[in-house]
């Protein structure tokens, strides 16, 4: 009998889904490391472009609001996407130009105006009617006059107030202490420099400090009130050195306070040395409120100005465009330098952001002709109008611009040395104005001084090693 046919076991028939062998695990770090290293050459490629656009910028000083710049690298980078990719698959020839879209998308928005490109006139101030001047020079400037508000006593010689900046309006402070001049019997005038606050832009290539001097011997002649005194901060005490050292528009100049100057020509403006008593740069909080440096557009132009790789008169920024765009916050630290470091934590507002106005691409074009102008020493020694220095404690000056006007100006009378003050002299903190205002009248009325006369010219060298501690 046959034996029966054996039976295949269920083993047999069944058929189980095919597995894939592992991958190796050495082939998993060797898989991130090959990403990494298409994802870093991405990268690189996009800074590599964003370089050349960078680059083409400075190159075509902006043309076009930096659209020359980005379609040059725009073709460039898309050339060579194509090159890389023409012996690639279809869906491979895409991936050289991520980076160029990338690239192109980061640039672009360095070519695109995110404020208005026409000028804003900061907002009207709700306690001084403003005027406009048309000047002799063709400049026209906003004025500002707080006739004397003190019934009791009048001051028979006009006073003329030449803010600090350059090419920035006057502030709220600034403002407010002209009207506590003004109370004390003063005639007081004011205007804003061509280009700042609410006065009108010039040409940028008209911009210079010897501009700013004939403009103020313009204001001085269309205000036809004779021999005014004139009391100039900051870059406007230098205009007023500057106008004591020129024969034609010193003799309309009373008497001159030169408070907390700038350096007055090319030779001081490249001295080196010391600097007040601690200001408030390091120890201040940080300033709030919108900048534009923080919008790759006015990040790029506002930089590049300031490393000397494009110049004030360039096309990527125009003038308007920039002064809508820079903030009081833009700033920065330079607001807390003007103030002693004890102050660090009570700053006041200088201005509203509708009120606050400045030209950074003409200021730094009026610094450049400063910078560039040679000596005045020889003519100021040649001035005789009766003067007063001003020198704050905590200045953020160097000491030796405030020095050599006082080295070189034969009519300085006095110097006074402001304790407890910063560069910002007359701030509204505790009776830091009355205090620079008693010292101002003093003189101006020819009358003995509240502080010692220091220092004199004799006591310059000791007045830098023992007054001016480095900071």
């Amino acid at each position: 009998m046959p034996s029966p046919t054996p039976q295949p076991t269920p083993q047999s028939t069944s058929h189980a889904a095919p597995q894939l062998a592992p991958r190796p695990a050495a082939l998993r770090p060797a898989l991130l490391v090959a990403c990494a290293r298409r994802v870093l050459a991405a990268a690189a490629a996009v800074v590599a472009l964003v370089v050349v656009f960078l680059a083409l910028i400075v190159l075509t000083d902006g043309a076009a609001s930096g659209l020359v710049a980005w379609s040059a690298t725009l073709a460039v980078a898309v050339a060579a996407a194509l090159r890389r990719g023409r012996r690639r698959a279809w869906r491979a020839r895409c991936v050289p130009f991520l980076p160029v879209v990338v690239a192109a998308v980061l640039t672009a928005s360095v070519c695109v105006p995110t404020v208005a490109t026409a000028r804003r006139v900061p907002a009207a101030l709700p306690f001084v009617a403003v005027q406009h001047w048309t000047l002799s020079t063709g400049s026209r400037v906003a004025v500002y006059h707080y006739p004397p508000a003190n019934s009791a006593i009048r001051r028979p010689v006009p006073l003329v107030y030449l803010h600090g900046g350059p090419v920035r309006g006057i502030s709220t402070l600034d403002h407010r202490f002209l009207q506590l001049l003004a109370r004390q019997g003063y005639d007081v005038h004011a205007y804003e420099q061509a280009g700042g606050g609410r006065s009108d832009l010039l040409p940028m290539d008209q911009y210079s400090i010897s501009r700013s001097v004939r403009d103020l011997d313009a204001f001085l002649g269309r205000l036809g009130k004779g021999g005014v005194d004139v009391l100039g901060f900051s870059s406007g005490a230098v205009v007023l050195t500057r106008a004591l050292a020129d024969p034609n528009v010193a003799p309309r100049v009373h008497r001159a306070v030169i408070a907390e100057p700038g350096p007055m020509d090319g030779p001081t403006a490249r001295l080196t040395g010391h600097r007040g008593l601690p200001s408030a740069r390091d120890t201040a909080p940080p300033v709030t409120g919108p900048r534009s440096t923080r919008l790759p557009r006015y990040a790029t132009a506002f930089g590049l100005m300031r490393l000397g790789l494009l110049g004030p008169d360039s096309a990527l920024v125009g003038q308007a465009e920039g002064v809508n765009a820079f903030t009081a916050a833009d700033l920065g630290s330079d607001t807390a330098s003007a103030y002693c470091a004890r102050d660090a934590h009570r700053i006041p507002e200088e201005d509203t952001a509708r009120t606050f106005s400045f030209s950074p691409a003409a200021s730094l074009r009026v610094q450049q002709t400063i910078k560039n102008s040679p000596s005045i020493a020889p003519q100021l020694r040649r001035s005789r109008t009766p003067a007063m220095l001003m020198i704050a404690a905590c200045s953020s000056q160097l000491r030796e611009w405030a020095t050599a006007i006082l080295a070189d100006t034969p009519g300085i009378r006095r110097t006074q040395y402001m304790p407890g003050v910063g560069h910002h002299m007359w701030n509204g903190l505790d009776d830091n104005d009355q205090r620079a205002a008693a010292v101002i009248d003093a003189f101006l009325q020819d009358e003995p001084a509240p502080l010692p006369n220091h220092p004199t010219r004799d006591d310059i060298p000791d007045f830098l090693r023992d007054f001016a501690g480095d900071r």
